[in-house]
C-alpha cells in the first residue's frame, strides 16, 4: 500500500469499472473523474468509502453522489472545455471540482452554509480557483453570471425551474432530476433551442434528495 492509501489505484478503478463500464465515453469526464481525489471531499471517517459505487453521507442530512451519477450528469453536459457552468447544490464540492476540470468557470450554489464552507475550504485546497462557491438558493440560479452554458442540478424537483432555464445560454444544456419528493425522479436534460424554445430529453430513472427552495420544494 502506498502512502496514498491506494487511493490512486481506488480510483483508477473507479473509472474502469464504475464509468467505462457502465457506457460513460466523454474523455473530458473520465478523465476528469480520474483526476479529483474524490477521498478529499468527503469526511475523514468515510475516506475508505470514497470509491465505493454508491452515494456517502457528508453531514446535515445530504449525500455526495455515487461517482457514476456525478459522471453521467457532467457528460450529460456536453462539455468541450473552457465553458461556464452553474452546479446547483454544491454539497461537498465533489461534482464542482470534476466540473472546474473541464469547464473555465464553474459557480456553485449550496444552500446549507456549514457545507457550502466546507466544500469552499476543500475545493481551495485542492486547487481549484476557477470555483466559486455561495450559500444561497439554488432554485434561482445565479442571475449575475448568467447566461451558463451548462447548468446541472444535485437535487430532485417538483418541475425544471423556470429561472434555471433562462439562465442558461442557448445551445447550453440543463440536467435536473424531475419527480416526486421522496421517491425516483426522472433524470432531464433541457436544451435551450432559442431564446423561447426549449428541449427536453429524458436520461433515465435516478434519485436524489429533494431540491429546496422558492422555485422548488418547500
Amino acid at each position: 500500500m502506498n502512502r496514498d492509501n491506494g487511493f490512486e489505484s481506488r480510483r483508477a478503478s473507479m473509472v474502469d469499472y464504475q464509468l467505462r463500464a457502465r457506457g460513460i465515453e466523454s474523455p473530458l469526464v473520465l478523465e476528469a473523474m480520474g483526476r479529483v481525489a474524490r477521498e478529499r471531499f468527503v469526511p475523514e471517517r468515510m475516506r475508505d468509502c470514497a470509491y465505493d459505487d454508491s452515494p456517502l453521507p457528508i453531514g446535515a442530512g445530504q449525500t455526495i453522489s455515487q461517482p457514476y451519477i456525478v459522471a453521467l450528469m457532467t457528460e450529460a453536459l456536453d462539455l468541450e472545455g473552457g465553458e461556464r457552468v452553474l452546479d446547483i447544490g454544491t454539497g461537498s464540492g465533489y461534482a464542482a471540482a470534476v466540473l472546474g476540470c473541464i469547464a473555465g468557470e464553474v459557480f456553485s450554489i449550496e444552500r446549507v452554509e456549514e457545507l457550502a464552507d466546507r466544500a469552499a475550504r476543500a475545493l481551495a485546497a485542492e486547487g481549484f480557483d476557477n470555483v466559486e462557491v455561495c450559500c444561497g438558493d439554488g432554485t434561482m440560479g445565479w442571475p449575475e453570471h448568467q447566461p451558463y452554458d451548462g447548468i446541472v442540478v444535485a437535487a430532485g424537483a417538483p418541475a425544471v425551474p423556470d429561472s434555471l432555464k433562462h439562465q442558461l445560454a442557448v445551445g447550453g444544456h440543463l440536467v435536473i432530476p424531475v419527480g416526486s419528493e421522496h421517491s425516483v425522479q426522472t433524470l432531464m436534460r433541457v436544451t435551450r433551442l432559442a431564446e423561447d424554445e426549449f428541449r427536453t430529453d429524458n436520461l433515465g430513472a435516478v434519485r436524489f434528495v429533494p431540491l429546496l427552495g422558492e422555485q422548488g420544494w418547500s
